[in-house]
């Protein structure tokens, strides 16, 4: 067994005092690799092996020093009751409506998960509390739908955050669940079809590689209710191409079955049928070059969303009989602003558009005809649209950066929007604002950062303030309420979001300007938002925090690398940071297109080595850091996570502290309960506000 040992440095902590940090400083092994002649050295990778008994001691030891050190901040106990008091409010998801009822999920406050009724005109019945599946409340619903005859619930769950699922099923009329259970679900939908559904899943990996093991060939399933897993019958699986993942839905006439085949993260083909037999699937769209999302099938037309031709994406009605591109109909032209999302409902369109990072509502006839606008309170962001597309009403939340998850009933007839839901948050929102600007990047490029703070601040340079961005994976960054803010904007902090490019903001364009061998302009966008903020004097190197999660995780690494004097704290949460290595575990095969591959170009490994966190830490004076990761993470491995700390306490040469807070039991971050986020984010706050020399508060 690998062991490490302890040795003992002198770390002055802050300005205001001194303490001493026992750092596990980690065992080396002699691991080369080579690419493309070049020689790379990896002397902690036996901390990819997460379920060796050395590694769980090494957690264990990186743990004790983490909250040691955290235990000693003097306000992280008021922070974390702050933040309980923040989050005890009542909450509410966007109601789906079937008709005669309605599927709502609720928390009364502190609530670990959100608990699914049944509302029935003013009664509402419990249907399911996750809440009562784990002692610790760490089982959450990821995904559910309700069958084309109303009879069943079937619902996806999993424990500590995994991507892996389980799915259970209700019978709606007994409230009684069903004795059949399918595992091993992965990335999957639940696409009702007759007295069955449509499901994706992995073969059983090998016990105690759950979370790491290299997820290959996806299939596409039916069950059909009543019978156990083992007689699903296989519809859909490529057996020449191990990393191609599929999904699939069914029309709402219940007469077509469409089966979805992304690469990677790139873009999407589209194969169908006819639901007489689930055999003989034809290709709709071809191409993985574009993402093509369905939207409906009318007169006999597969109605897309597609960028493809269309950088800022379009509406197409796809002939079925005869798909090729020349006989695409182009419904909703490109605009000016990024069309984000498209439902239909009563016979419109609700088209989604982003400009400048926040959203705009539409709504068009069946022919492409704008007849509506969905006025929206403020700049913010909208979701939901939810209900089946017969309906007369539809249910959708809007948030901003100051106004919290307002839920609308929106009434196709009248084309008028009522308040149906409003969250009393104890906040003092109407004590902030939110400004908008455009900065330069470093070769020129405009750049959207929103600014959020409290009226009337002052800008001398000395206020506190958090940094962050994601720019990856054509995912925008929009305006949305967020309690975990609340502690630190009352502290006077200032919240800055940098909307980069990588991201979806500004179109397909924008995306790949931040993508494979333009990433750099990803990382040197988000520097430049640094060094504005700093310009302007809303805050100075020594008062600056940065912070991104997953991807954004991957920013914070590369940017604390590149630049540690321009920051005082760093925060990479979840990230991607072993640029050489990320695609040989569990999923991070997907993330080829937008990154590149190490293995397969010389061109992309340059590209990656040059800027990979993990090999960039040189000996240096690095930020105050606090990476956070959790050891059940099978999305971003923490490896990753556990990698870049041992190599960045053992080079870090100036006196800020450097130190992993993981998680145990958790996964990447979706279904984390409420307890967990609120012990989480009091010490994220905790450090960050010590580190950025806030001696009270």
């Amino acid at each position: 067994m690998l062991r490490y040992y302890i040795s003992t440095f002198l770390i002055s902590v802050s300005p205001m005092f001194a303490q001493k940090i026992s750092y596990p400083q980690t065992a080396k092994v002699n691991q080369i690799d080579e690419y493309f002649g070049v020689k790379v050295a990896d002397p902690y990778r036996w901390l990819e092996v997460s379920d060796s008994a050395a590694v769980k001691e090494w957690i264990k030891a990186q743990n004790a020093v983490t909250f040691d050190y955290l235990s000693q901040i003097p306000y992280r106990n008021q922070i974390r009751k702050r933040l309980q008091e923040v989050w005890n409010y009542p909450k509410m998801g966007v109601p789906v409506s079937y008709g005669d009822f309605e599927i709502i999920q609720k928390n009364d406050g502190l609530q670990n998960q959100f608990v699914f009724y049944i509302k029935k005109g003013t009664q509402e019945e419990l249907l399911l509390d996750p809440n009562k599946m784990s002692a610790e409340g760490i089982v959450s619903i990821n995904s559910w739908s309700v069958s084309e005859n109303k009879r069943y619930f079937a619902y996806a769950w999993a424990k500590g955050g995994s991507d892996w699922n389980t799915i259970e099923i209700i019978d709606l009329q007994t409230k009684q669940k069903l004795s059949e259970k399918l595992e091993w679900v992965k990335f999957s939908g639940i696409a009702w079809y007759r007295d069955g559904f449509f499901y994706s899943r992995y073969d059983a990996p090998k016990a105690g590689k759950e979370y790491e093991a290299k997820n290959e060939f996806h299939k596409l399933y039916y069950h059909k209710i009543g019978t156990p897993q083992s007689q699903d019958e296989l519809i859909f699986v490529d057996r020449k191409n191990p990393l191609q993942n599929v999904s699939a839905s069914v029309s709402e006439k219940n007469d077509l079955l469409y089966v979805f085949l992304p690469k990677g993260t790139a873009g999407t083909a589209i194969l169908y049928k006819k639901l007489t037999s689930f055999a003989d699937l034809k290709p709709l769209i071809a191409h993985q070059e574009a993402e093509n999302q369905l939207i409906t099938t009318l007169d006999n037309h597969a109605v897309i969303r597609t960028n493809y031709q269309a950088p800022r994406y379009r509406v197409v009605a796809v002939p079925l009989e005869n798909p090729a591109v020349e006989n695409w109909k182009t419904l909703i032209p490109e605009a000016e602003n990024v069309l984000t999302s498209v439902r239909y409902m009563n016979g419109y369109f609700i088209a989604t558009y982003m400009q400048d990072a926040s959203h705009r509502v539409w709504l068009f006839d069946k022919n492409g005809k704008k007849t509506n606008e969905i006025k929206l309170p403020a700049l913010g962001t909208v979701a939901g649209f939810t209900g089946k597309e017969e309906a007369t009403f539809t249910y959708y939340t809007f948030s901003s950066f100051l106004q919290g998850g307002n839920i609308y009933k929106y009434d196709f007839i009248t084309h008028t929007s009522t308040l149906y839901f409003v969250p009393k948050i104890p906040f003092k929102a109407e004590n902030y604002e939110t400004r908008e600007v455009f900065y330069p990047s470093k070769d020129g490029k405009k750049v959207h950062l929103f600014i959020t703070h409290k009226k009337g601040l002052k800008r001398n340079g000395k206020n506190p303030t958090y940094l962050y961005g994601y720019g990856g994976f054509n995912i925008s960054i929009n305006p949305s309420f967020d309690v975990r803010l609340i502690p630190f904007l009352e502290a006077g902090g200032v919240y800055a979001v940098a909307n980069l490019r990588g991201g979806s903001e500004y179109g397909e364009e924008w995306h790949l300007d931040g993508a494979r061998l333009k990433k750099q302009n990803v990382f040197d966008d988000f520097i430049a938002a640094a060094e504005f903020l700093i310009k302007e004097k809303y805050t100075s190197s020594e008062k600056l925090a940065i912070s991104g999660r997953s991807n954004g995780g991957l920013l914070v690494g590369a940017c604390m690398t590149q630049r540690p004097d321009l920051f005082a704290v760093a925060l990479p949460g979840v990230g991607v940071m072993d640029m050489l290595r990320f695609h040989k575990f569990t999923i991070g095969w997907a993330w080829v297109p937008e990154y590149g591959s190490a293995e397969q170009s010389k061109e992309d490994f340059e590209n990656l080595y040059k800027y990979s966190p993990l090999h960039n830490i040189k000996p240096a004076s690095y930020p105050a850091t606090l990476v956070y990761t959790a050891d059940k993470d099978d999305r971003v491995v923490p490896a990753h996570s556990f990698k870049f700390i041992a190599t960045l306490q053992e080079k870090q040469k100036g006196a800020k502290p450097t130190l992993i807070r993981i998680d145990v039991d958790a996964g990447h971050g979706a279904g984390k309960p409420i307890s967990k986020q609120i012990d989480e984010w009091a010490d994220i706050w905790a450090f960050t506000l010590w580190n950025l020399g806030i001696k009270k508060m």
